[in-house]
């Protein structure tokens, strides 16, 4: 409707932009919005761990590979433990299965209190946190595990005979996996600092040698001997990794320089006469 002024002209009133978010949400619309996501997820979860329990005995096959040369079978010492195994490998094989449905709900439900330009980055660091994850899973099962299993299990080889229960095993073999995962994600915390401007490929390349020691530390911790073949084998691929960090972060460190205009004679003011 036009708003009249003093003059007697007829102005029509500023035209409101609609929010391309939509509407904001309440308190109740926000609890709704989570109650409905986290369904989903459990849902998502619960038939991905359907799933992996009707393949259970192919996965454990695949769990018992790196080891099977040196260790033929499996033992357990009470009556419930190889249901337990069986539910443990059935939930862990689900919840990495479901994951992709997990994030994508998780990040659904954040994104509606992010700036745009957080936004765009959000699904890059899922991508790449998820490519990282999946390297380090990799890189224990087929480089860590065997040469780990292989140092332990030969010590008191023709005297001792390893019996080790399939709880035991799994524990084994999930924590370092799990752990190799998450210390694989060291290239996506970085690139996370460098996006909100807390660290710098300047400040990265002088901090090299704390960062070279505190991985070696962390790699010790991470591995299950205390064997140089077995630490390198974890502290080299860590050390490559922080090289390629700082090359990661280079990118989004550098910004569009914008070099200032020159001042000219022609636009100065002209002085008059004194």
């Amino acid at each position: 409707m036009p708003i009249a002024t003093r003059s007697g002209k007829n102005i029509a009133p500023p035209a409101t932009t609609p929010d391309p978010e939509g509407p904001r949400l309440t308190l109740a619309g926000h609890l709704e919005e989570l109650r409905r996501r986290l369904g989903v997820s459990l849902a998502a979860l619960v038939l991905a761990v359907g799933i992996s329990a009707s393949q259970v005995e192919r996965i454990l096959q695949w769990l018992r590979r790196p080891a099977e040369e040196l260790m033929p079978q499996l033992a357990f010492f009470s009556p419930s433990e190889p249901l337990f195994a069986y539910v443990k490998v059935a939930t862990l094989a689900g919840l990495i299965l479901a994951m992709p449905v997990i994030l994508a709900q998780l990040w659904g439900f954040v994104r509606t209190g992010l700036s745009p330009r957080e936004r765009s980055y959000g699904l890059t660091v899922i991508g790449l946190g998820s490519l990282q994850f999946l390297a380090g899973a990799a890189c224990a099962y087929y480089l860590l595990l065997p040469v780990s299993l292989r140092l332990l299990l030969g010590i008191g080889r023709g005297t001792l005979e390893p019996v080790i229960s399939i709880d035991r095993y799994l524990s084994f073999v999930t924590t370092i996996v799990v752990w190799c995962g998450l210390v694989f994600e060291l290239p996506v915390v970085l690139f996370v600092l460098a996006k909100v401007g807390l660290v710098t490929p300047e400040w990265l390349r002088q901090q090299r040698p704390y960062a070279i020691l505190v991985l070696v530390i962390l790699a010790a911790v991470v591995t299950p001997t205390t064997d140089p073949v077995t630490l390198l084998l974890m502290a080299v691929p860590l050390w490559l990794l922080y090289e390629l960090s700082i090359l990661g972060v280079r990118w989004p460190a550098r910004g569009p320089t914008r070099t200032p205009p020159r001042r000219t004679t022609a636009s100065r003011p002209a002085r008059g006469p004194t």
